[in-house]
């Protein structure tokens, strides 16, 4: 294992796509890719040649290696397996988002975490934007005042990830729209309101356009396979109100007639903010009567960062220093997890639900 001079030795779990964000980023902070965990077979070998780094089916093989520390990048309905088989070994874990596909492996995972002598920090990169820095840092000096409501935005005009694929497929991810990128909206959110204690949830999820067979888009995350199956939601929009009297107003979709919008409008009582997580954009909204009543909006400029390399650098730190991190800790990301869950119990049911 790794003193605290030496490179941390970080395995990856889940050879796709996301897992080369953080396979790309780990030589510039002082760590060592010991391997990689997959079970298909292409998988592995493509990760071999381009890391050049052993690829495992096994996941006890990879921990035979010795490792500090697992990113976990596997599809929703794995994350609980990889996750706690970490914690149970003492391997801090980053779990990419959402933490589960359901409330009930989140709630295992993050029991795990607590009982483990070890952390899991979720990906919710988004966080790391230094917009949302700044913003956090403007919430914390009251300069909006009391928050009073927020309203998030996750909406594509066409942009259903490839369908047939482990995305679309409920019993793989857990859910569709909501649960891939709602999880960065609702998180956000929550996070601009400084997690409030949730009252009550109410919600409406749709599918209206990946699993029509004339779907029209201009490009596609991932492709179609031979035969679509597509067994989630690509749009929901849903109400939660706190029980200090805080709302927050939700609309996600894969796909709508609409333009696409990544904005979140933060009220408080003082001022507001807009929030662009696609552009990183932030403005602060104020009135003010000095000198003459009017109103002002303040362009906020700040450096162009890459939201997974300071998301990983965070995190690598903690295990480095052996400091669990207070940002997308697992208590965080399961009160996320309830919110998701209560808006497709909502659904389900056609009724508030009471948390």
């Amino acid at each position: 294992m790794s003193t605290q001079t030496d490179p941390i030795r970080v395995g990856i779990v889940g050879l796709g796509t996301i897992s080369r964000f953080h396979a790309d980023r780990l030589r510039g902070h002082r760590a060592t890719l010991v391997g990689g965990v997959d079970v298909v077979e292409a998988s592995r070998d493509d990760f071999a040649v381009t890391y050049d780094a052993p690829a495992f089916a096994s996941f006890d093989d990879l921990l035979a290696e010795g490792v500090d520390a697992v990113v976990v990048s596997t599809p929703n309905k794995y994350h609980e397996q990889y996750a706690v088989a970490a914690l149970d070994a003492g391997v801090d874990v980053l779990c990419e988002k959402p933490l589960a596909n359901t409330l009930e492996s989140a709630e295992r995972i993050a029991a795990a975490a607590r009982d483990a002598d070890a952390f899991c920090m979720v990906g919710f990169n988004n966080r790391f934007a230094p917009g949302a820095e700044v913003l956090r840092a403007y919430l914390d000096d009251g300069r909006l005042g009391d928050v009073t409501h927020v309203e998030a935005n996750f909406i594509r005009r066409r942009g259903v990830p490839g369908r047939g694929g482990w995305f679309t497929r409920k019993e793989l991810s857990g859910g569709g729209a909501l649960i891939d990128i709602g999880v960065h909206a609702i998180d956000l959110a929550l996070y601009f309101l400084d997690f409030p204690e949730i009252a009550e949830v109410v919600g409406r999820t749709r599918t209206e356009f990946g699993d029509r067979d004339d779907y029209t888009f201009l490009e596609m995350y991932g492709e179609d396979v031979a035969e679509v199956e597509f067994t989630v939601d690509d749009h929901a929009t849903a109400f939660v109100r706190t029980t200090a009297g805080q709302s927050l107003a939700l609309e996600v979709a894969w796909a709508a007639n609409r333009p696409p919008n990544a904005e979140l409008v933060v009220e408080g009582t003082e001022a507001g903010a807009t929030f662009d997580r696609g552009s990183n954009d932030l403005t602060v909204h104020e009135v003010s009567d000095a000198g003459a009543s009017h109103f002002s909006d303040t362009v906020v400029e700040t450096r162009d960062e890459d939201t997974h390399e300071r998301e990983q650098a965070a995190f690598l730190e903690a295990v480095r220093t052996g400091t669990p991190p207070d940002r997308n800790t697992v208590e965080q990301a399961l009160t996320v997890q309830r919110v998701i869950d209560a808006i497709y119990r909502s659904d389900e049911t056609g009724r508030a639900v009471q948390l």
